[in-house]
């Protein structure tokens, strides 16, 4: 029987040293989190031309997509050094059939609620275009490609693990620390954290690697939610330092 205080990630203080070496430990909010990278895999929550690229669902419903630039540029420096250092790297790719079947229609919340089906209801010109499988604003931006070894899970709703096969995936793998990234920071990454959090998955946000639907504080509110509350904030730099001094052997 495996010793599960040696195996399972905790907060600094918690958890002892790993024999072998590859237990490690992630500065972060609000305290450092001791993980191993091959129990670790890095989450890129919706990167699509949706939420940002200009012209897409995002931009057209009135929110500041300024700030996805930089966050894709950040992305990438993530999912380059989880690559190499064997951690798996999933997309989350949000939205519906052409027809909008999945969406759900007026007896569902998110109806009510999605902002790209109430932007399609107020321009009727832009219906079949947001979010809809295999058109331009539902696909992946150019600059995060998956690679050979990604997973793409599509998802109906916010959260990556409602009605997705995620949960098994990461299960049958071992996984225990999920590190997120992606857009919106209060909306999809969050709602996607908190369900990892109550499934008992350490759930890790990269601030520099994600943006908000909203003002600032948004960012800044959710960021605190998650520390606060479901798991914990750390950086690119950090995350990329941190998984640099285990190969992907785990030696």
């Amino acid at each position: 029987m495996t010793d599960a205080s040696s195996t399972n990630p905790m907060p600094a203080g918690y958890a002892p040293e790993h024999a072998d070496g590859r237990l490690v430990t992630l500065p972060a909010r609000p305290e450092p989190l001791r993980l191993k990278p091959a129990e670790t895999a890095l989450v890129i929550v919706d990167m699509q031309n949706a939420y940002a690229s200009p012209g897409g669902y995002l931009d057209l419903a009135g929110f500041d997509i300024s700030g996805a630039a930089a966050a894709t540029g950040q992305i990438a420096r993530a999912a380059a050094a989880a690559r190499a250092a064997g951690i798996p790297v999933i997309y989350f790719q949000n939205g519906w059939d052409a027809g909008y079947a999945e969406a759900g229609g007026p007896g569902s919340p998110n109806w009510h609620k999605s902002n790209a089906l109430k932007t399609m209801r107020r321009q009727p010109d832009l219906q079949g275009k947001l979010l809809a499988k295999g058109g331009w604003d539902y696909a992946l931006v150019d600059a995060l490609a998956p690679q050979p070894g990604d997973m793409v899970i599509a998802k109906s709703r916010y959260s990556g693990f409602f009605n997705t096969g995620i949960d098994s995936f990461l299960r049958a793998r071992g996984i225990r620390t999920l590190v997120f990234t992606g857009i919106a920071t209060n909306v999809c990454v969050e709602s996607s954290l908190r369900d990892a959090f109550h499934l008992e998955y350490f759930g890790v946000v990269l601030a520099d690697a994600t943006h908000q639907a909203g003002p600032d504080y948004i960012q800044q509110a959710a960021l605190y939610n998650i520390e606060t509350f479901f798991g914990w904030v750390s950086s690119v730099a950090d995350f990329c330092g941190t998984i640099g001094q285990v190969s992907p052997s785990g030696k």
